[in-house]
């Protein structure tokens, strides 16, 4: 064999194995970069008693550790301070009303090909706060995988309202666990993300 076809076949050998890498890293859209979108109540919460962490930041920060992926919270001040009782009211109103909360900072969706999503179950669904992210960013063509803290709701409308808010996305995965229940049972949060095989 001459130094040409050497060559040739080399090219060949390096063109095969990037092309089979590249499908192995596109395969199923997991294995892609990863963000938790979560929103998480500190203060009074019901069960758990005042805490200085909400029971969702607890899960998400679960996620991170397993999995790797970046974290955006939908963070705001308007409940800061508030009673259990008069938040439940308050979030009611804001169900009623179809109130669309702002929230601070920003994320930029694009980069990311996994979604978590997670949230408390208020008054059968997500907060309304979180709605406000769904009107604003686009995760149609992304993996979205809800969770949820509660008290007895488990997942809620909430992946029902996920799919309403993204029709061409795949949403699969969903996990509910009870709020009082997220300090002291981080191994379900680890059996459920070993189960979705997106563990680093």
């Amino acid at each position: 064999m001459n130094i040409r076809s050497i060559i040739a076949v080399f090219f060949a050998l390096v063109v095969s194995v990037s092309s089979s890498w590249g499908q192995k890293q596109q395969g199923g859209g997991q294995r892609g970069k990863a963000l938790v979108v979560y929103f998480s109540h500190a203060g009074d919460n019901y069960a758990v008693g005042n805490v200085e962490v909400g029971n969702t930041k607890v899960v998400a920060d679960y996620i991170t550790e397993l999995t790797g992926a970046e974290q955006f919270e939908i963070a705001t001040h308007k409940y800061d301070g508030m009673a259990f009782k008069p938040l439940c009211d308050l979030a009611s109103r804001e169900a009623k009303e179809g109130e669309l909360p702002e929230y601070e900072g920003d994320v930029d969706v694009r980069d990311y090909d996994t979604i978590f999503i997670g949230g408390p179950v208020w008054g059968g669904t997500y907060p309304r706060i979180m709605f406000t992210f769904f009107r604003d960013k686009d995760l149609n063509g992304k993996t979205i995988i809800p969770f949820t803290t509660h008290e007895g709701s488990g997942l809620g409308r909430c992946v029902e309202d996920v799919k309403k808010a993204y029709p061409k996305a795949v949403v699969k995965g969903e996990f509910s666990i009870y709020g009082h229940d997220v300090r002291s049972e981080r191994s379900k949060v680890e059996e459920w993300i070993k189960g979705l095989g997106i563990t680093e």
